[in-house]
């Protein structure tokens, strides 16, 4: 809230020819303008006030002020400067002088205004702080401490500037000083985060003993503190102790007072930095921890997601299936909730379900084009072309004027009539597809594979897909249709220098690849290579990968 006590002192009281006010009562007017967010009203009577009296350091401010507001930084800045210069002794000005440098990034600048703020106020905390800050980010370590010594010497020591001094010695790769200092503030005062502090440190140093100890005099002094049970049990995790691990991880999945998405997250992280074995050996007891969580916070969306996750993973699809559902059913309002129930159902090939899901998120989200991708994915999988034309028509309802939606949607909608054997329909469409976008390589190749199929306006095609392997130049697909548009124009040496490419990015694994490039080969007359690629493209469709 700005206050009108910041005006100078001692204004005189000349008066507006127009509307008869005074220069302090205009003043108070664009104070309670810039209050109701009115910038432009202020920015009139601010003007006015400056054009009739330059000197008016509070009228300079307050603009400074209306241009930070409409983000005008440099506008801000030129008037902050200029209130600053006519009334050097106002901290304010000063303060937010340093803030409009700050914005676009003019760190000597803002740092220099600070500085100049410091010796004028130097028992203002708040400067000290936001030049360490400063100093920080410019690598300015000694230049920091300097700062931190000056704190401690007119706030005197506490948690923060230990710890902050702590962080800036190991930035500066001393560990000896950074320990000092938590040490010595140790032996006056006893804070659970600073014992923390050296219990982490102890671990870095693969000092257990000495970190466990630190780890149970901070839960002394504060017994629910989780940072160190957390440290304690790491202790024990690495002692391979793990019934005093998941005994003392018990009680922190147990407590009330810790929020779920802390408890979620630390099982989440322990997992990933486990291996399969250690999961697999204690997965009761794992199962037991993510249990607990989710009886402690039965409509948390965060601890109910990283439980499912976890049965996902440790293959019990099932019962992620159960928790998924759940969340999404306590937190309707959640997109990240239903989008990953939908997911898992695809990751089950629930096709039915899936569908099902999806037209119950449009109902709560009807403008959100990604349900009926997913919708789409059900569709294609059950072979219903159609269902998946009608789902793309209504996705360009709902944002017919967003490209990022409609291309991918009309694309779609010709691959499918291509699907149902409607050449024509589909051409219609990819033809609507390149007129929005004439880059778009999934058509571009699509179009130009179809009409290599049909032996039809094969020049045409042949540049189609150049353009795509120009964009993706190492895209397998892209690169097996123009090498078979080449082979089919008789360019057989550089078809074969195109599948040669295509096979290092993964055209090996497609039947249809292998086999065009054996006739390519066959062509050749490289009979024996093209029967070991023929051979390989049978195993393909054995596999099932065309």
């Amino acid at each position: 809230m700005i206050v009108v006590s910041a005006f100078a002192a001692g204004r005189t009281e000349a008066q507006d020819r127009k509307t008869g006010k005074t220069e302090d009562s205009r003043l108070i007017d664009a104070v309670g303008a810039i209050d109701n967010q009115l910038f432009g009203e202020a920015a009139a009577l601010l003007s006015s006030i400056i054009a009739s009296d330059p000197s008016n350091d509070a009228a300079h401010y307050y603009m400074g002020l209306c241009h930070l507001y409409t983000r005008n930084i440099k506008e801000a800045q030129a008037s902050l400067k200029k209130a600053a210069e006519l009334d050097p002794s106002n901290y304010w000005y000063k303060d937010r002088l340093a803030l409009a440098y700050s914005m676009t990034g003019e760190d000597d600048l803002t740092i220099a205004t600070y500085e100049e703020l410091l010796k004028e106020f130097p028992k203002k905390n708040e400067i000290y702080f936001s030049l360490v800050n400063l100093y920080l980010k410019q690598n300015q370590f000694d230049k920091a401490l300097a700062a931190m010594d000056q704190i401690e010497t007119v706030f005197g020591k506490n948690e923060s500037v230990t710890t902050t001094r702590y962080d800036i010695l190991l930035r500066q790769n001393k560990p000896d000083e950074a320990l000092k200092v938590l040490e010595e503030y140790n032996k006056e005062f006893s804070s659970p985060f600073v014992l923390t502090k050296l219990g982490d440190h102890s671990i870095a140093e693969y000092k257990d003993s000495l970190a466990l100890g630190y780890y149970k005099e901070a839960r002394e002094i504060q017994p629910g503190y989780m940072p160190a049970l957390l440290g304690e049990a790491e202790v024990y995790r690495i002692r391979r102790n793990y019934d005093s691990f998941f005994s003392t991880l018990g009680v922190f999945v147990d407590d009330e007072d810790t929020f779920p998405e802390a408890k979620a997250q630390y099982l989440t992280m322990l997992l990933q930095r486990s291996e399969p074995r250690f999961v697999q050996n204690f997965r009761p007891r794992i199962d037991s921890l993510f249990d607990t969580v989710v009886a402690h916070h039965p409509a948390d969306s965060g601890a109910l997601k990283a439980t499912g996750m976890y049965y996902y993973a440790t293959e019990r699809p099932g019962k992620a299936r159960e928790l998924f559902r759940r969340n999404m059913d306590v937190n309707p309002g959640s997109l990240d909730a239903t989008g990953t129930y939908l997911q898992l159902l695809g990751y089950m090939n629930d096709w039915d379900a899936l569908e099902h899901a999806a037209d119950s998120a449009l109902a709560r989200f009807p403008k959100e084009t990604g349900f009926l991708e997913m919708k789409n994915v059900a569709c294609y999988n059950k072979n219903d072309y159609q269902g998946i034309i009608d789902n793309c028509m209504k996705m360009i309802a709902i944002a017919p004027g967003d490209t990022s939606v409609t291309i991918p949607a009309l694309a779609n909608i010709g691959d499918m009539y291509h699907e149902m054997g409607n050449e024509e329909e589909a051409f219609k469409y990819y033809k609507q597809v390149l007129k929005l976008n004439p880059d778009y390589s999934p058509t571009l190749n699509n179009y130009a594979y179809y009409l290599s199929l049909q032996r039809k306006s094969l020049k045409k095609a042949l540049a189609m897909s150049k353009k795509t392997i120009e964009k993706e130049p190492d895209n397998a697909t892209y690169l097996d249709t123009y090498g078979w548009i080449l082979h089919l124009l008789g360019k057989d040496h550089e078809a074969k220098a195109v599948f040669k490419h295509a096979m290092i990015y993964g055209a090996k694994d497609s039947a249809t690849s292998l086999e065009h490039y054996a006739e390519v080969l066959e062509a050749l007359g490289e009979t024996d290579l093209s029967k070991v690629y023929r051979t390989q493209a049978a195993n393909k469709k054995a596999e099932g990968k065309e």
